[in-house]
């Protein structure tokens, strides 16, 4: 159950679009058609780092970002998965799933700052956000 105290940071609304709530997460598609690129936010007010979750949560955590991880490479059929959390410009705990191909902007470099950032045209975000779902649903 989402705890009702929680909210999104307001730089993570701003640059993404919602495709699934996980029993402990909200996963978003990060808004940049550079990288299929998910972001998985732990329902839980106040926490920044892995460890402010609880040990159950944490196990959660980890079980939803193999979850994920498995529907954006079923999806995309990527040559590679990036997952980090970092934290450093939005501090609520966030990770991030990218989908990466040795075609892209930034291979074999991290995807922070190497391409301008371009929306998804509407059609193709739709397209993909229901892929996505379909693919994080069928657990």
């Amino acid at each position: 159950m989402p705890d009702l105290r929680w909210l999104l940071d307001p730089r993570l609304r701003a640059d993404t679009v919602p495709v699934i709530d996980l029993s402990l997460c909200a996963v978003l598609l990060n808004d940049d058609a550079n990288y299929p690129w998910l972001i998985l936010v732990p329902r839980r007010p106040g926490a920044v780092e892995i460890i402010d979750l609880a040990e159950p949560d944490r196990a959660a955590l980890m079980a939803e970002i193999a979850q994920t991880a498995t529907a954006v490479r079923a999806v995309t059929r990527c040559h590679k998965l990036n997952v980090a959390a970092l934290g450093n410009q939005v501090a609520q705990l966030h990770v991030h799933v990218i989908a990466r191909e040795t075609t892209d902007a930034a291979w074999p470099n991290p995807v922070w700052g190497k391409a301008p950032r371009k929306a998804y045209e509407a059609a193709d975000r739709e397209r993909l956000v229901a892929a996505l779902h379909g693919a994080m649903a069928k657990k």
